[in-house]
């Protein structure tokens, strides 16, 4: 595998983290803040530099690579293999009437079967629900077969969030990467570090991912008067403060995000379902906490690995690199730690993390984690 790393701030030239080389039939992740990648003559830039066919765009709330966090760049991972091939497939959810779970079954459709070995999900992040996509991809899906990916960022602006695939970046684009071959190994974890606090309640009244209810009381004001003078903030405050669900029926938790708020109807739009009967809690971190949660992630995704990475795609979410701040590359470098300093790490910052839990393969959307995709070959 040959990997190739640059990156760009806006009016700068390119910089590069290893030689400059022309690679055959490349693999490009081009992951850059919203502003950047609605100018047309920033696409045509990186067109200019990187003359491939295959590229994939990506909107972040900031970008990785190396060990570094960027914001307001584009950083480019370019990835030839030597055995293994790839194949990427796209959609939009506007053609879908934004139904997340037929887009989901039609995209999976779209992928070749034959020595498909994982699946990487670049999805639009403002009004896309996680959850329903991702029940979409599994519902003809192989039980063999694993799902991870994240959600477009837009920083923490939640205006709108773009992708592509060798078009230019646009609204709506959910992006599947489908990765094949024998030679392929492919590892993955999540976790978060956060940690819940405040009562336990019960989510009475939701639908999908809008939550309206908890305990009978509207969510809105009982969440407000947990927040006190931060809920003049939200719905930016609430990703310091993000909910844990554990859906009736299961022993594993997710964290959720408030991505948006309703004040007429007193609701909550999260990143993914939020299902009645439900275990809600609020939760909270430490800087600390998060930086040893990407280092759980870490171990747990090079546990069993027969041979070192040579790539890791890290997912993590917007709501922990504001609670890090200036600290934020911390929880980079302890993923670098245990991964290994030679191995290069490419990846951004999301509204939602896709990955299955450790131990399974059927992947769950998750909030306020880091979410580690490691590949070699």
């Amino acid at each position: 595998m040959k990997i190739i790393q640059a990156y760009k701030e806006d009016g700068k030239e390119w910089e590069y983290f290893q030689q400059k080389a022309t690679l055959k039939n490349p693999l490009v992740l081009v992951f850059g803040n919203r502003y950047l990648l609605e100018k047309s003559e920033i696409i045509e830039n990186i067109r200019a530099e990187f003359p491939y066919e295959n590229i994939v765009f990506g909107s972040t709330a900031g970008e990785i690579l190396c060990c570094h966090v960027n914001d307001n760049s584009i950083s480019v991972t370019v990835i030839e293999f030597e055995n293994a091939t790839y194949k990427v497939e796209r959609e939009n959810i506007l053609d879908f009437n934004k139904n997340a779970v037929e887009l989901g079954k039609s995209l999976y459709e779209k992928m070749p079967k034959d020595n498909l070995k994982h699946l990487f999900v670049l999805s639009e992040g403002s009004f896309v629900n996680g959850s329903s996509l991702i029940n979409g991809l599994e519902t003809n899906l192989n039980s063999s077969l694993s799902i991870t990916g994240g959600m477009c960022g837009d920083d923490a602006r939640f205006e709108k969030t773009v992708a592509s695939f060798k078009e230019n970046p646009k609204e709506g684009e959910v992006i599947l990467i489908g990765f094949y071959g024998e030679s392929l190994e492919i590892s993955f974890a999540s976790f978060g570090g956060w940690i819940p606090f405040g009562p336990e309640r019960i989510i009475t009244r939701s639908e999908g991912n809008i939550l309206y209810e908890i305990d009978g009381q509207p969510a809105l004001d009982l969440y407000k008067k947990y927040l006190g003078e931060k809920s003049n903030e939200l719905p930016q405050a609430s990703l310091l403060y993000p909910l844990n669900v554990t859906p009736d029926g299961k022993k594993d938790p997710v964290v959720r995000t408030i991505l948006n708020i309703n004040d007429a109807d007193q609701s909550m739009i999260l990143a993914g379902d939020v299902p009645v009967n439900s275990r809600v809690q609020l939760m909270m971190a430490s800087v600390d906490g998060i930086a040893q949660g990407a280092q759980t992630a870490a171990n747990l995704a090079m546990t069993k690995r027969k041979n070192k990475p040579e790539l890791a795609l890290l997912v993590s979410c917007i709501g922990r690199k504001l609670v890090m701040n200036q600290r934020v590359e911390e929880e980079v470098e302890q993923v670098r730690e245990v991964v290994g300093d030679k191995v290069p790490l490419a990846g951004f910052y999301s509204y939602g993390e896709m990955a299955p839990f450790n131990g399974s393969t059927s992947c769950e959307l998750h909030n306020q984690t880091m979410t580690l995709t490691l590949i070699s070959e």
